[in-house]
């Protein structure tokens, strides 16, 4: 600016000396402090205009920033949209599930109370079965007093488990598997007293010693399997045919010589050995079965 500023006067200065006069000089003086102003004019515009560039630069950082801290702001908040969402499915999620627990404890309530009543008709049918046990264990007793205190008979109860132990010389002869006369008469006051028990199954177990099958019945009965076995048969066909003991109530079992209650190295051993029991069991089978694992 300075440059052109002492061009201009050298010139004038030469056109002076050529000359000019004084008024064009004047004029021309004034028309260049015109165009210096307006350029200091323009200048101070020019200085101005970058100020408010400045500021309108500063104002879109600021913008931008606040647009950048909106848009942070709104994917927060849609995050936490989502976070509600989710959290809202879970709540319907536990609603549903506390209903349905709600509806499971008022039926696992009901079946409380039923089960309750339940025990307690169990409980009386339980008593009953217990007292008709009791009432056969003590008819038994009584009916067969001159067998028991002779020793052929041993009646047992343990709670609702009833057993009535036989030795083989009031039943049956040696080696035969046919019951005796007097055997059948014993067999009939027994299953008389028996025969109104109908809650209970009737299981005729048979059991022999250890000493080997003769030859003379060798053939008929091979080992003490089929002795056994044919003797509690029997037994069983006269309690039904003749007794009148239901049939469903009635089973038979031979356990040859292998459940033992005595010693087979004695006389009075094998004796107690051979016998015939008829033993009163629960008509559950799972009660029977636990029952026919302590044998």
């Amino acid at each position: 600016m300075a440059k052109k500023i002492f061009r201009f006067f050298a010139i004038i200065i030469v056109l002076t000396g050529c000359g000019i006069s004084k008024d064009i000089y004047q004029k021309t003086v004034e028309e260049s402090e015109a165009r210096k102003a307006n350029l200091e004019q323009a200048q101070k515009e020019i200085d101005q205009l970058k100020q408010e560039n400045r500021q309108l630069k500063a104002k879109i950082d600021e913008l931008s920033k606040q647009i950048e801290e909106l848009v942070a702001e709104k994917e927060a908040a849609s995050q936490i949209k989502q976070r509600l969402d989710v959290q809202a499915e879970e709540i319907n999620g536990l609603k549903k599930e506390k209903e349905e627990l709600v509806s499971k404890a008022e039926y696992l309530n009901r079946e409380v109370e039923r089960l309750k009543l339940k025990a307690g008709e169990l409980s009386a049918e339980k008593e009953k079965e217990l007292a008709g046990v009791k009432n056969a264990y003590e008819n038994l007793m009584k009916e067969m007093k001159e067998e028991i205190d002779k020793g052929d008979i041993k009646i047992t109860q343990a709670v609702d488990r009833l057993s009535v132990n036989m030795v083989e010389k009031i039943l049956f002869d040696s080696g035969k598997a046919e019951v005796k006369p007097e055997g059948l008469k014993i067999l009939n006051r027994v299953g008389t007293i028996l025969k109104g028990i109908t809650d209970k199954q009737i299981r005729i177990e048979g059991h022999t010693d250890n000493v080997k099958i003769g030859a003379k019945i060798r053939e008929k009965y091979p080992t003490n399997w089929e002795l056994s076995t044919a003797r509690a048969t029997n037994v069983v066909r006269y309690l039904q045919d003749k007794v009148g003991i239901a049939p469903n109530l009635l089973s038979s079992a031979g356990y040859s010589e292998y459940k033992p209650i005595a010693s087979n190295e004695t006389a009075e051993g094998r004796a107690q050995n051979r016998r015939m029991e008829i033993v009163l069991l629960p008509l559950d089978l799972s009660s029977v079965v636990e029952e026919l694992k302590k044998k």
